[in-house]
Protein backbone atom coordinates (compact mmCIF):
# COMPACT_ATOMS: atom_id res chain seq x y z
CA UNK A 1 0.00 0.00 0.00
CA UNK A 2 1.15 3.35 -0.84
CA UNK A 3 0.17 6.35 1.00
CA UNK A 4 -2.55 5.60 3.73
CA UNK A 5 -4.59 7.94 2.90
CA UNK A 6 -5.44 7.51 -0.88
CA UNK A 7 -6.85 4.61 -2.79
CA UNK A 8 -4.05 2.34 -4.07
CA UNK A 9 -3.93 2.01 -7.74
CA UNK A 10 -5.00 -1.41 -7.98
CA UNK A 11 -7.99 -1.17 -5.82
CA UNK A 12 -10.10 -0.54 -8.63
CA UNK A 13 -11.31 2.82 -6.96
CA UNK A 14 -12.30 5.32 -10.12
CA UNK A 15 -12.03 9.15 -8.90
CA UNK A 16 -15.83 10.24 -8.48
CA UNK A 17 -16.66 6.91 -7.73
CA UNK A 18 -20.13 6.97 -5.54
CA UNK A 19 -19.21 4.38 -2.61
CA UNK A 20 -22.18 5.24 -0.58
CA UNK A 21 -23.94 2.23 0.49
CA UNK A 22 -21.57 -0.32 -0.80
CA UNK A 23 -21.13 -3.43 1.42
CA UNK A 24 -17.67 -3.13 3.01
CA UNK A 25 -15.84 -6.66 3.97
CA UNK A 26 -12.48 -7.42 5.62
CA UNK A 27 -11.27 -11.56 5.00
CA UNK A 28 -12.60 -12.25 8.05
CA UNK A 29 -16.53 -10.74 8.16
CA UNK A 30 -18.68 -7.58 7.11
CA UNK A 31 -18.02 -4.53 8.68
CA UNK A 32 -20.73 -2.48 7.49
CA UNK A 33 -21.67 -0.12 4.60
CA UNK A 34 -20.07 3.32 3.68
CA UNK A 35 -21.52 6.18 5.12
CA UNK A 36 -19.78 8.97 3.19
CA UNK A 37 -16.71 8.78 1.14
CA UNK A 38 -13.68 11.52 1.60
CA UNK A 39 -12.17 12.05 -1.89
CA UNK A 40 -10.24 14.86 -1.41
CA UNK A 41 -6.38 14.34 -2.01
CA UNK A 42 -4.73 13.44 0.92
CA UNK A 43 -7.88 12.59 2.92
CA UNK A 44 -9.23 9.94 1.12
CA UNK A 45 -10.66 7.65 3.83
CA UNK A 46 -14.39 6.05 4.59
CA UNK A 47 -16.74 6.68 7.24
CA UNK A 48 -18.27 3.11 7.41
CA UNK A 49 -21.75 2.69 9.39
CA UNK A 50 -20.65 -0.61 11.29
CA UNK A 51 -24.57 -1.50 12.44
CA UNK A 52 -24.59 -4.01 14.93
CA UNK A 53 -21.59 -5.47 15.43
CA UNK A 54 -20.32 -2.56 17.25
CA UNK A 55 -23.43 -1.00 18.73
CA UNK A 56 -24.22 0.70 15.94
CA UNK A 57 -21.22 3.17 15.68
CA UNK A 58 -19.08 4.59 12.84
CA UNK A 59 -15.88 4.09 12.08
CA UNK A 60 -12.92 5.47 9.74
CA UNK A 61 -11.09 3.93 7.39
CA UNK A 62 -8.29 5.40 5.32
CA UNK A 63 -8.14 4.95 1.66
CA UNK A 64 -4.75 3.37 1.96
CA UNK A 65 -6.14 0.21 3.70
CA UNK A 66 -9.02 -0.52 0.71
CA UNK A 67 -8.17 -3.49 -1.22
CA UNK A 68 -10.88 -3.65 -3.59
CA UNK A 69 -13.72 -1.57 -4.87
CA UNK A 70 -16.32 -3.64 -6.91
CA UNK A 71 -18.65 -1.49 -8.34
CA UNK A 72 -20.67 -4.06 -10.31
CA UNK A 73 -20.97 -6.12 -6.53
CA UNK A 74 -21.28 -2.85 -4.54
CA UNK A 75 -18.55 -3.86 -2.71
CA UNK A 76 -14.91 -2.41 -0.75
CA UNK A 77 -12.80 -4.81 0.50
CA UNK A 78 -10.09 -3.77 3.54
CA UNK A 79 -7.17 -4.98 4.38
CA UNK A 80 -7.82 -4.65 8.10
CA UNK A 81 -9.35 -7.42 10.34
CA UNK A 82 -12.57 -6.71 11.88
CA UNK A 83 -10.93 -7.07 15.08
CA UNK A 84 -8.47 -4.48 13.89
CA UNK A 85 -10.75 -2.14 12.89
CA UNK A 86 -12.51 -2.43 16.33
CA UNK A 87 -9.15 -1.42 18.04
CA UNK A 88 -8.95 1.40 15.59
CA UNK A 89 -8.58 5.06 17.54
CA UNK A 90 -12.96 5.81 17.82
CA UNK A 91 -14.29 8.11 15.68
CA UNK A 92 -17.49 9.65 17.04
CA UNK A 93 -18.26 13.29 15.65
CA UNK A 94 -17.69 14.48 11.37
CA UNK A 95 -15.80 17.37 12.83
CA UNK A 96 -12.71 14.45 13.69
CA UNK A 97 -12.86 14.28 9.79
CA UNK A 98 -11.08 17.76 9.76
CA UNK A 99 -9.31 17.39 12.77
CA UNK A 100 -4.95 16.68 11.88
CA UNK A 101 -4.50 15.20 15.23
CA UNK A 102 -7.03 12.37 15.23
CA UNK A 103 -6.15 11.82 11.37
CA UNK A 104 -2.95 11.88 12.01
CA UNK A 105 -3.32 8.99 14.91
CA UNK A 106 -5.95 6.94 12.69
CA UNK A 107 -2.79 6.87 9.59
CA UNK A 108 -0.40 5.83 12.40
CA UNK A 109 -2.64 3.35 13.62
CA UNK A 110 -3.76 1.36 9.95
CA UNK A 111 -0.14 2.26 8.69
CA UNK A 112 1.08 -0.05 11.97
CA UNK A 113 -0.93 -2.88 10.66
CA UNK A 114 1.04 -2.99 7.37
CA UNK A 115 3.55 -5.20 9.68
Amino acid sequence: MGDVWAFGRDSGFVAGQVLVGFNVESADGVIGHVERLEDEPGKQHLVVDTGVWKFGRSVLIPAGAVTVVDGEDRKVKVAASREEIKAAPRFTTDSETTDHGYLAEVGAYYVSLRG
